[in-house]
């Protein structure tokens, strides 16, 4: 990995608004990276504030720890999912925390590193995976998927509209080794399509958040960071594509109702009760000026809630 690309923390000041971080404060980044949230949370909450991260990328977590090294003991970082959210805090002692962040997807340091094989843009091998010890490769499923398994994945998880006619292009190409074979075999199934994207960005999309689960991740760790706020704590989750986003936007707004009975039902006989509150119904987006300094920041959207007693 190159430290010259270290990625870009995205909403970076929004971020630090939204956790309210606070001296005694206890903060968790589930997807730390690099570190960038991570330095402005521990910054914010100095001196007495103390940092749990996650990162399943062994490289990430190199860069992090140099990253943070200045905070001593007032940050812990962990080779683990943030699925682990709970178990992790039961060990650590912790029973309540103050704030937590959910920064979801790629990093710009895996698209850059040609061979973990995010990118369509650079040669490499068909790998995917957030962590170099988890699950299938890409390449498990390109090359060993059927075309309508294929063809539902692209389009359930990358929402292409040629799902089909890319996957039969694949089956027939099989075996493919690299992104830049994908990237070809694609790019000459659809070219006459109208699309101003590059014809593989949602193939790719798509195998990836196949092979990291992505969204079962998601739907799993929300419950679990609800359960670990403290009341007053804070929740804010960074999502880039639309299948994160709603899977955020309706356990938000479930978890903000007091009655989720038919709106037409005269009496509540569900008994649900809200247990969060939204900072903001709509999300927040990158400004303008952010998006200049980093493009990838263009599909960034911030959701954040607030528990409730």
């Amino acid at each position: 990995m190159n430290k010259d690309k270290v990625h870009e923390s995205v909403l970076y000041n929004e971020i630090i608004h939204a956790l309210q971080p606070n001296s005694s404060g206890l903060y968790v980044d589930c997807t730390v990276g690099a570190g960038g949230h991570a330095r402005g949370i521990l910054e914010a909450c100095a001196p007495g504030g103390r940092l749990l991260g996650f990162d399943l990328d062994p490289q990430a977590l190199a860069i992090s720890r140099e990253t943070l090294a200045p905070y001593g003991d007032r940050v812990q970082l962990v080779q683990a999912s943030y699925t682990s959210l709970k178990s992790v805090l039961k060990e650590m002692g912790w029973d309540v925390v103050d704030g937590i962040l959910l920064d979801l997807g790629v990093s710009s340091m895996q698209l850059d590193t040609p061979e973990r094989g995010f990118s369509f843009q650079e040669d490499g091998p068909l790998d995917m995976r957030f962590g170099p010890e988890t699950g299938l490769k890409a390449a498990d499923l390109v090359n060993n998927a059927t075309e309508t398994e294929l063809a539902d994945m692209i389009f359930r998880y990358g929402e292409d509209r040629l799902a089909r006619r890319i996957a039969r292009a694949i089956v027939k190409s099989r075996p493919l080794r690299s992104t830049s074979e994908l990237s070809q075999v694609i790019r000459q199934a659809v070219r006459n399509s109208s699309e101003r994207i590059h014809p593989a960005t949602r193939t790719f999309q798509a195998l990836r958040i196949a092979v990291n689960q992505e969204l079962e991740t998601v739907r799993d760790v929300l419950p679990q960071a609800l359960e670990a706020l403290t009341t007053g704590g804070r929740l804010a989750v960074i999502s880039f594509h639309s299948l994160e986003d709603r899977i955020v936007k309706e356990f938000m707004h479930r978890e903000s109702r007091n009655c989720l009975c038919p709106p037409k039902q005269p009496i509540c006989t569900c008994g649900h009760k809200a247990t969060i509150k939204e900072i903001r119904r709509k999300p927040v987006w990158a400004t303008e000026q952010e998006i200049k300094d980093n493009p990838r920041a263009r599909s960034a959207r911030l959701r954040v809630v607030e528990k409730i007693g």
